[in-house]
């Protein structure tokens, strides 16, 4: 009589719509792969059998109770240490999606298990594990403070990316410490995308040197920006032509930084800032003969010329750290390589494939052989070169070269011109 019930049971594709004890208990004493994955996806499935598909041998059937919203919680404890990634992948999305939509002092007991779950889940080896519970309460403002900070000091930008866009329990000062110790590259761009940055956070990113990161703040119109730190922006970003339109469009400039932008973006941009902000009648007519000096000069979109200062100091004697402090800072990047090319004795050519490799030990060797300062060959790799962070070469106790002379010959013969000839 059994065999003909198991027979008819499972000679069907699904269980019964209508899932009884005993058909959970009969696939379990079955070893029915497939109707045991049935069972294991079912919400109506008896919690028991849920606990105990928990230690299914078939990773399968173990990921479906992961997903199962009706898993007992003891189940949940058994898999958020599971072997299987994919299984603890699917209990994280599951109990993402299951934190209470209530303050944290009106969950209950098992809530609270939930919670502490997710907790682990967060600390997980597999990178990708973090994500989904980042991905999935990003958002979210019953989580933990402290479940948020673990994720947005995270090391890996999916982790850490949308916490850092989007999660309100993050502080100003949370934000300024992760923007001065993170290592996940876009972590500070994320920051900057918030839909509200204050000006403490707005000058942190500035201060990060992160051109991408300042490129995204200038465009976030819930971004505040003091004045201050608009200036320092606008000294540097001549050479930056990202920067250039959202510049333009910042709602809260002066007229003053309206005439340093205009002095090195195009005319069609400078007709935008004429076009899109209350000006007084004197700015207006500065613009508009701004423009036509432009159009009479011929200027079109294309990379700063060098100063015309530099041979001038050049050929006196007086080109060295100051002035090419001056022009790395402000991210004049024609004026440093021309500098760069007349004090090393070195073709322009060769300087810029340094700098397109972000070799920060090549461009401070090209500063020893130029005479210049470590201090200066840091502005260099920082300003001009944007190398990134961990290949940064600093000073040695502040001032000094961290490098041998024979490690810097050794750097400049690699780019091949140790022994190269000025233009």
């Amino acid at each position: 009589m059994a065999s003909g019930f198991f027979a008819r049971f499972f000679g069907r594709k699904r269980l019964p719509e209508e899932l009884r004890y005993e058909d959970a208990r009969r696939v379990l004493e079955s070893h029915q792969f497939e109707m045991k994955r049935e069972l294991a996806s079912r919400e109506d499935a008896p919690r028991e059998a849920l606990y105990y598909l928990a230690c299914d041998d078939d990773p399968r059937v173990r990921g479906l109770v992961a997903a199962n919203k009706s898993a007992p919680v003891q189940a949940d404890e058994l898999l958020h240490s599971d072997n299987d990634g994919e299984v603890r992948g699917e209990l994280a999305r599951k109990l993402s999606r299951l934190m209470p939509d209530m303050p944290l002092h009106e969950r209950s007991a098992v809530q609270e298990r939930v919670a502490g779950l997710l907790e682990k889940l967060a600390a997980d080896e597999l990178p990708r594990v973090r994500a989904i519970i980042a991905e999935e309460v990003a958002g979210c403002p019953t989580i933990s403070a402290t479940l948020a900070r673990r994720l947005a000091r995270d090391a890996e930008i999916a982790v850490c990316g949308p916490i850092l866009e989007y999660s309100p329990l993050l502080s100003d000062e949370d934000l300024i410490e992760i923007i001065a110790t993170s290592q996940a590259k876009g972590a500070t761009a994320a920051v900057a995308r918030r839909a509200c940055v204050n000006t403490g956070v707005s000058d942190a990113i500035v201060s990060s040197h992160d051109d991408g990161a300042i490129g995204e703040l200038l465009a976030n119109k819930g971004a505040r920006i003091r004045e201050e730190t608009m200036e320092r922006v606008i000294t540097r970003a001549s050479g930056i032509k990202s920067w250039h339109k959202p510049l333009v469009m910042r709602p809260e400039l002066s007229m003053r930084a309206m005439r340093r932008i205009a002095t090195f973006v195009s005319r069609s941009l400078i007709e935008e800032l004429r076009r899109t902000h209350d000006l007084d009648k004197e700015t207006a007519d500065w613009l508009r003969a701004k423009v036509q000096s432009k159009i009479e000069r011929g200027e079109e979109e294309h990379e700063l010329a060098p100063r015309e200062d530099i041979r001038d100091a050049y050929a006196a004697g007086r080109l060295g750290d100051e002035m090419v402090m001056e022009a790395a800072t402000t991210s004049q990047r024609a004026s440093v390589v021309l500098a760069l090319s007349l004090l090393a004795g070195v073709p322009a050519q060769s300087i810029e494939e340094v700098f397109t490799a972000q070799s920060g030990r090549g461009i401070a060797a090209l500063c020893w052989k130029g005479g210049l300062s470590m201090r200066t060959a840091l502005a260099v790799q920082t300003y001009i070169a944007h190398v990134p962070q961990p290949n940064l070469v600093l000073p040695r106790e502040g001032i000094a070269y961290p490098m041998t002379e024979d490690e810097m010959r050794w750097h400049l013969q690699y780019f091949g011109i140790e022994e190269a000839t000025p233009d």
